[in-house]
Formats: C-alpha cells, sequence, structure tokens
C-alpha cells in the first residue's frame, strides 16, 4: 500500500512516516467511499468528518458516483486520441502554485465540451466544489454551442446536471435520446439516477425495469458508446437486478 499523502509504503491503518491514515472513509451524508486525506466529499460536498461508518450501509448516491468515477476515464481516452499532447496533467490541474489550465477559446466546440467535461469530473472526483460550480457553466455553455448533438454529448450533459443537482434537465435530455432512439440505455441510466438521487424509488424502479427489457436488444446493436460507457451499463444492470429480485 501506498500513503496517498507522502507516497510512501505503507501498511496497517496509518503511515508510519507522515502518520496519515490508510484506512477507507464513507461520507456520514451520503455514504461515498472517500479516500483517506479528504477533506470533503467528492459527492455531496458534505465536509468529511472523523465518524467511523459501518461498510455494509449503501451509499444513497452510488449510482451517480459511479457515473463521476468512470466516465473520466473514458473521456480523458477519447481527447487524449484525439490530441497529440497529454490530457490528463492539464485537465487534472488541482490548483497546485504553478498549475496552469489549458486555454481552451481556440478548440473546436465538442473538444471544448469533452475537455470541460473531463476537468468537472476530475474536480469532483477531488472533492473540490468549488471547480466543479465554476466549470458546469461554461460546459453547459459549450454544449449549446455544438452544432450537432449526439446521444453521447447528451448523455455527458445529462451527467453534468446530475452532478450539479439539475434534475429536470438531466430528465429533458434522457426524454431526448429515448425520442430520437428508443430503447436506448442511456436514457434509463439517467431516468434512474436522478430518481435514485431525489428520493424517487418507484421513478427508480421503473426505469430499472425498462432498462432491463431493452437490455438485451440494445446490447446486440454493438453502440461505440455503450462499449465506450460499459462498466456504467455494468453497474446500473446489477442495480436493476438487484432491486428486481427484491
Amino acid at each position: 500500500m501506498t500513503c496517498p499523502s507522502c507516497g510512501a509504503p505503507g501498511s496497517g491503518n496509518f503511515c508510519s512516516t507522515c502518520g496519515a491514515s490508510l484506512t477507507p472513509r464513507a461520507c456520514a451524508a451520503c455514504r461515498a467511499e472517500l479516500s483517506p486525506q479528504a477533506r470533503f466529499c467528492h459527492r455531496c460536498g458534505q465536509a468529511v468528518t472523523k465518524r467511523p461508518t459501518a461498510p455494509s450501509e449503501r451509499r444513497a448516491w452510488l449510482i451517480a458516483g459511479a457515473l463521476c468515477l468512470l466516465l473520466v476515464s473514458g473521456i480523458v481516452y477519447q481527447v487524449s486520441s484525439s490530441s497529440p499532447q497529454p490530457v490528463a496533467p492539464d485537465m487534472a490541474n488541482t490548483g497546485v502554485v504553478g498549475g496552469q489550465a489549458p486555454d481552451i477559446s481556440g478548440m473546436p466546440p465538442r473538444e471544448r465540451f469533452d475537455r470541460l467535461f473531463n476537468r468537472i469530473m476530475q474536480a469532483a472526483e477531488r472533492g473540490d466544489s468549488t471547480q466543479v460550480a465554476q466549470f458546469t457553466p461554461m460546459a453547459l455553455g459549450a454544449y449549446k454551442q455544438l452544432d450537432t448533438r449526439d446521444i453521447d454529448a447528451r448523455y455527458h450533459a445529462a451527467v453534468i446536471h446530475l452532478q450539479a443537482g439539475g434534475f429536470a434537465p438531466a430528465r429533458a435530455l434522457a426524454d431526448t435520446i429515448l425520442t430520437e432512439s428508443p430503447g436506448h440505455l442511456f436514457g434509463y441510466v439517467i431516468r434512474g439516477t436522478a430518481a435514485r438521487i431525489q428520493g424517487d424509488p418507484a421513478a427508480e424502479t421503473r426505469a430499472q425495469r425498462e432498462f432491463l427489457a431493452h437490455y438485451q436488444a440494445e446490447t446486440a446493436k454493438k453502440r461505440v458508446e455503450y462499449l465506450e460507457h460499459g462498466p456504467v451499463l455494468d453497474e446500473f444492470k446489477a442495480e436493476a437486478e438487484d432491486g428486481a429480485s427484491r
């Protein structure tokens, strides 16, 4: 095990070099799993407390967390494949003195939107609510400037809305996706995630059932966006099957 604070090898509950905790923690508000050095929850922004939580308790925002964590790797891959320059250092600016945010003003609208989306997801993962709030309007503005909006772009915009608590526009994007492509799994993922965060079990169950009803036919189509976001779909499918078995 490597200490997340100083990078020294460690074992047990605390780092022998700097004393930082090496044990995972959970947010007292939403039960999201926290890194040992986190000061704020990367899901809900709650200040981290020292109170231990039971590992068996369900985390209320599990799906929303999965969207944020898993989509970061997919977007980093997509952007790095289209650009000769390394993307991660630019987009992972943590506010350290000397760190410079990339100049996105001259980028094509889609690349600008993808970069801002990536930055928001990475900021959310770090628990940097200031950067999430700063870049969310910019990302949604870039989305509105797109000449064409494919389903993948609509899905990313919905994830940004969910991250910022914009449930109505996220559901509207889900409706648009399903109107454009009936049965598309992303529409049900968005609906179910919004319902879960808002505490609407009936709507969440309905979205999960519709997801399962269309899953086989949709995955057989080998859509590119399904391949890129496979872990998200797998996570939602597992939750849906778990709910259906109860």
